[in-house]
């Protein structure tokens, strides 16, 4: 039997807008500052990570050579404003960094850091690029000077705090971050925090994506953003949609992005998601650039001038919008979570 959404229609966002009115309107809070160590940048890479097919992978699609970081950094930029500057739909993104693993001294160990794009490299290219990026840093919890960071980049105008607890290697369930959740919640900063496996990064313990951990930190009353929707991220296995509709019901200040949804390995729960109207206004737009965005999901589910509509376009910002909003699913645009928070 055909589909019931295999119609060619206009997508439609959570607020009822056309992808008319609604160009040029969402604010995409999941795309990754890529950045080589240059010197003084504060980032770093380790060779495993460097050697792996993700990030060569990466290196190759936007033509960055790792003999020459900072004209590679500069480069990636280049390529990530172009497509910005494009797009139909996105007026602007929040840059997340990632910060690294930290011991029980709460010292940084770059022995066991696969990737650290720092705070303040973050902050110099939102600067000089006001009109078009947004900061997301990342802070470990784990790390001593936690809550002074937390307290220092609200000062310095970050819109989030992000965090990949596989690869940072931290709990976000453990108590003893509690302070550090009070500080997020007393500056009004989002935690957006990654959920399910981690593949692109090198993750260790990916018990620590559950969403269930995430419980903590909304009971100290902070917003919290799960990102990829709460995905397991394994296929066609899917075991988190009743943890995020329980989440949901039980903390209004609990939301979910979009990010790598058309990713073979998260496409279960984009298709999940299409039929739980309950949870599509808890989801905000994101991509997770620089990954690519798959339309894969929407064959056979949509009619063919929408299907056409969506391989035809090439912007991976627009192709997001194109094949969540195409397939049924309503999202919100960061925005809309932004201001409330920043007219306190």
């Amino acid at each position: 039997m055909m589909d019931q959404a295999m119609i060619d229609s206009e997508p439609r966002f959570t607020n009822g807008a056309s992808r008319d009115t609604a160009r040029k309107s969402l604010i995409d809070c999941h795309v990754h500052l890529a950045a080589l160590p240059d010197g003084d940048n504060g980032c770093f890479i380790s060779p495993k990570l460097l050697r792996s097919p993700l990030f060569r992978f990466i290196l190759w699609k936007h033509e960055l050579s790792p003999s020459h970081p900072r004209d590679t950094n500069q480069k990636y930029l280049e390529h990530l404003l172009v497509e910005l500057r494009a797009s139909r739909y996105v007026q602007k993104v929040v840059l997340l960094g990632m910060d690294g693993f930290y011991d029980q001294t709460g010292l940084l160990n770059r022995q066991h850091t696969d990737f650290l794009v720092s705070n303040d490299y973050v902050f110099k290219t939102v600067c000089a690029y006001p009109d078009m990026f947004l900061a997301g840093p990342s802070i470990n919890p784990q790390r001593e000077d936690a809550i002074d960071e937390v307290h220092r980049c609200a000062d310095a105008k970050a819109v989030l705090i992000k965090v990949l607890p596989n690869a940072q290697h931290f709990d976000p369930a453990d108590p003893k971050y509690i302070p550090f959740y009070r500080a997020l919640a007393q500056r009004k900063l989002p935690f957006l925090s990654h959920v399910g496996y981690e593949f692109s990064l090198i993750g260790k313990d990916q018990s620590l994506g559950d969403p269930e951990r995430l419980r903590l930190a909304l009971d100290q009353g902070v917003t919290v953003i799960a990102a990829h929707a709460c995905s397991y991220g394994l296929m066609l296995y899917e075991k988190f949609l009743p943890t995020f509709q329980k989440l949901a019901r039980s903390y209004p200040h609990f939301y979910a992005d979009i990010s790598a949804l058309t990713q073979p390995h998260r496409m279960k729960m984009l298709l999940l998601l299409r039929h739980q109207p309950e949870l599509q206004s808890r989801l905000f737009f994101g991509t997770d650039y620089p990954l690519s965005v798959f339309h894969m999901a929407a064959w056979g589910r949509v009619g063919p001038g929408t299907l056409w509509r969506m391989i035809r376009t090439k912007n991976r910002f627009d192709r997001q919008v194109e094949v969540c909003a195409g397939l049924g699913l309503e999202f919100r645009s960061f925005g809309e979570l932004l201001a409330p928070l920043t007219s306190h």
